[in-house]
């Protein structure tokens, strides 16, 4: 007999974008091989997708790393990291423009624009940063017609900028996630919030999960209550008098982490209509005030968010890569005139 206790971590509905599975082989359990075991046991998984989670040490037997033909022993724990699974839904290629930072035959890092959505859901059906990478990436194995798999480690939100890697191959695919899952990877993000932080250099931490209230949004639980573990190390780089610029570094990649953990701790995201950041919080009744406010609002229409850097190990050369992008110009812009602002704050007119 080969029942099994089955525990299941899925993180689709994160920034990170994996799924963690763990098996224990029953005591009757006979010698299998563990491509076979993990085949019988996993809905719509393929044997080979499998077999190329094994190659980038993603599955585990009583915490060591095993090839696909290991046999499976009674009582053997065994857990598997893998990637986003295949897109349901056919994807029909768009030839939308790409930033590409880097690309080999093994991965492609973009700089992601405002406004894109990276994965299609919730009405964007069309126009996503998959739908790019179709057209871009057809003829690598992940995108091939019929077997599209997007290559998705992390995502950004729509209006959030910045750094991002996607995989081209499936073994690739498998050493990322699993980067991403052990938190090996190293990612930066900028920052625009109202307010300065107190300490300006510190960590957030606080359970992160649903609003019970707005589906929409998400909820920090700092009593563990519910939601998943996060943690944003964060330092205030530039202080602007009633907002500053802030490097966060992430731990944990869930969706809207950033967004709100800085609501959590009263400094919403600058002009982040999600999160309380797309009104004036900080700073004088003047008339002119206020319409400084408006004239920065118009000219970064999202939340001040950027995904600066991202450093991770390349799937087939182990080489540590480390990727940068400038503030974009939207972001440059506004802090430019808070810059202005903070020189000539001794005017009592503003």
């Amino acid at each position: 007999m080969t029942n099994r206790n089955h525990s299941e971590e899925t993180c689709n509905d994160s920034q990170d974008l994996f799924e963690h599975f763990r098996f224990e082989a029953d005591p009757g359990q006979a010698l299998l091989r563990i491509d076979k075991f993990l085949t019988n046991r996993m809905q719509n998984t393929s044997r080979s997708r499998i077999q190329a989670a094994a190659q980038a040490g993603n599955i585990l037997v009583n915490n060591q790393p095993v090839k696909s033909n290991y046999k499976v022993k009674p009582g053997d724990i065994i857990s598997i990291v893998l990637a986003y699974p295949p897109v349901e839904k056919e994807i029909i290629p768009e030839n939308i423009p790409l930033n590409i930072v880097y690309e080999d035959k093994h991965l492609i890092v973009i700089n992601k624009e405002a406004g894109m959505v990276v994965h299609p859901g919730h009405g964007n059906y069309s126009g996503t940063l998959v739908h790019a990478l179709a057209y871009h990436l057809k003829d690598a194995p992940l995108f091939k017609p019929g077997e599209l798999r997007p290559g998705l480690v992390h995502r950004l939100d729509r209006y959030t900028t910045g750094i991002m890697v996607v995989a081209k191959t499936e073994v690739a695919l498998n050493h990322l996630a699993n980067q991403f899952y052990n938190r090996t990877t190293d990612r930066k993000y900028m920052a625009l919030v109202w307010g300065i932080p107190d300490p300006e250099e510190g960590i957030i931490e606080g359970n992160i999960g649903r609003n019970p209230k707005d589906r929409i949004r998400m909820h920090v639980f700092p009593d563990g209550s519910d939601g998943k573990p996060a943690v944003t190390h964060y330092r205030v780089t530039e202080k602007l008098g009633y907002v500053s610029l802030v490097e966060c570094k992430l731990e944990t990649g869930r969706t809207h982490q950033i967004r709100v953990h800085f609501q959590h701790i009263r400094h919403p995201l600058f002009n982040d209509p999600v999160y309380g950041g797309d009104r004036i919080l900080k700073g004088t009744t003047f008339s002119k005030y206020k319409q400084f406010i408006e004239n920065c609002f118009r000219i970064l229409p999202r939340q001040a968010l950027h995904a600066r850097s991202l450093a991770f190990d390349h799937p087939v050369t182990r080489k540590r890569m480390v990727f940068d992008s400038e503030l974009p110009d939207d972001m440059q812009q506004v802090i430019g005139k808070w810059r202005n602002y903070l020189s000539g704050r001794q005017d009592d007119t503003i």
